[in-house]
């Protein structure tokens, strides 16, 4: 028996009526007839197919968890169906791939997910051995995630700096987000000196981008700032106080004449390194009343609150600046009360209020608040004005 004895003549000729019919088809319509003609033109169809079962999974069954996961467990068969030399195979594959593993994570099956996870990896490192992508780290990013929710932080590090290194060459260069999430994981790792050299690098990136007219001033007050912050928990205080140095030197810029040129939302910039920075410093001292551990307590949440509204431009600054200014007043109790301990903490807080401030375009108080944290620190890391 021949494949042509196999196939509903009949079922093929009424799906490919249904894709001519001059009406738009329902989306379960398409994938209906893209499911009879794989078969009789898996080169043209199955593709299609593949893309419209996560289409669908996404539009109709978001909220049945069960039925998404099938719809995208079928993607995944028809993209790996496709000849491995057909050059989109990889891209498809992958695409299908990552939506599938979403379904395993949202519905606990996190060993699942990993798998399919490292399958995307080694899928983009075939696809690129072949010609078919041009990054040799395409789909690694997702196995680069898992590590590091697996708590495989140095595995982590390695794979975001593939990423990173691939990343390299292209025209903008590494993406501030692999290079965070490459910083994090090497700090994670017990590698201090190589997360200092690559947000360094971070730093660097940015600064050029800037000249080139590619880049704000915030956004490179906010990666000096958080760097400053890394050299001073590494005890390199001459090198955070030069970092600080040219924050300033941005913030009175920015106070004097705005931005060089309009930006769309950068918020998440800012959402980012704020959440980060937790990790630099903390209070780590008793103190009068134990207002140091209240102060810690409401840091973390106006660090939730941050996550919740740090992509929400036209309330961003009036829903967070309460948190804010409370951090302040609290720390300068503190400061009153024992300056050892509250003085640190009050720095800190004028320095995240500052922050904050050039997100939301305050940049005056800005860098009011910028030079009167510098005045608080000793002198020899003060900042110049």
């Amino acid at each position: 028996m021949n494949h042509s004895e196999n196939v509903d003549h009949d079922a093929v000729l009424r799906a490919r009526t249904m894709l001519l019919g001059s009406g738009g088809l329902a989306l379960q319509q398409e994938v209906e007839a893209y499911r009879v003609l794989a078969d009789v033109g898996p080169l043209t169809y199955l593709p299609r197919l593949s893309r419209a079962l996560v289409w669908l999974s996404q539009d109709a069954y978001r909220d049945q968890p069960e039925a998404c996961l099938a719809l995208r467990a079928e993607a995944v068969e028809a993209a790996r169906r496709l000849d491995e030399n057909e050059p989109a195979r990889t891209e498809l594959l992958v695409d299908a791939l990552r939506a599938y593993q979403q379904s395993l994570y949202a519905l606990g099956r996190r060993a699942e997910g990993f798998s399919v996870r490292e399958e995307m990896a080694c899928v983009g490192r075939r696809g690129y051995e072949t010609g078919q992508v041009e990054s040799p780290a395409y789909g690694l990013g997702s196995l680069a995630a898992a590590l590091a929710e697996e708590g495989r932080h140095r595995e982590s590090a390695e794979a975001y700096g593939q990423i990173v290194d691939a990343e390299r060459p292209r025209p903008g260069g590494v993406s501030f987000w692999t290079m965070v999430d490459w910083t994090t994981q090497l700090d994670a790792a017990g590698l201090p000196d190589e997360a200092l050299a690559a947000f360094k690098e971070l730093v660097d990136h940015t600064r050029a981008r800037l000249e080139e007219g590619w880049a704000s001033l915030a956004t490179l007050i906010w990666d000096l700032v958080h760097y400053s912050r890394m050299l001073d928990a590494r005890g390199r205080c001459d090198d955070a106080h030069e970092a600080r140095r040219e924050v300033d030197t941005l913030l009175s810029e920015l106070a004097e004449t705005g931005e060089r040129k309009s930006w769309s939302c950068i918020l998440p910039w800012w959402t980012a390194l704020f959440v980060l920075s937790d990790k630099e410093e903390d209070e780590g001292q008793a103190a009068p009343d134990g207002l140091a551990e209240r102060i810690a307590a409401q840091r973390r949440l106006t660090i939730d609150a941050a996550k919740r509204w740090g992509s929400h431009h036209h309330r961003f600054l009036a829903s967070l600046r309460p948190s804010f200014d409370e951090g302040v007043e609290l720390a300068r109790r503190l400061a009153e009360l024992d300056e050892r301990c509250g003085t640190p903490a009050l720095v800190r807080a004028l320095t995240d209020r500052s922050a904050l401030l050039v997100a939301g375009k305050s940049y005056a108080e800005a860098l009011a608040d910028f030079r009167e944290a510098a005045a608080l620190r000793p002198d020899r890391t003060r900042t110049s004005r």
